[in-house]
């Protein structure tokens, strides 16, 4: 398989790294290398990063792009999130073909979940 032109690699702001990856690896078990303390990467979760230290974040409603996780269990991922100091900033409502909801974690990033099991019901 060829990755010419293909996307490889995405990096993300944080204004505060340690709780970013404290949050990542609580709710999804991801695992990080340091780069300094400015810096760090993960690699192996869907595709390969990293976090660095900015005041600057993306959400969608400035027009930052929205990366989103699938789950075959919203809830249980949801639940996830909140216990791992996440936030949800739009609860979960149905869209053709599935249903999703958006969360911040703690470094200040929006991202959303989404799913096609058990559309609301």
């Amino acid at each position: 398989m060829s990755h010419h032109e293909k996307i490889d690699y995405v990096e993300f702001a944080s204004r505060d790294l340690e709780s970013t990856k404290d949050f990542f690896k609580k709710a999804f078990g991801w695992k990080f290398n340091d780069y300094g303390s400015e810096y760090c990467d993960f690699t192996n979760e869907g595709i390969n990063g990293g976090f660095y230290k900015s005041e600057k974040v993306s959400n969608s409603e400035s027009g930052g792009a929205l990366v989103i996780f699938y789950s075959k269990d919203l809830k249980a991922t949801q639940n996830k999130i909140k216990e791992s100091g996440g936030s949800i900033v739009k609860e979960t409502y149905a869209f053709p073909g599935g249903e999703r909801f958006h969360f911040k974690e703690p470094g200040g990033n929006e991202f959303a979940v989404w799913s096609d099991v058990g559309i609301m019901e």
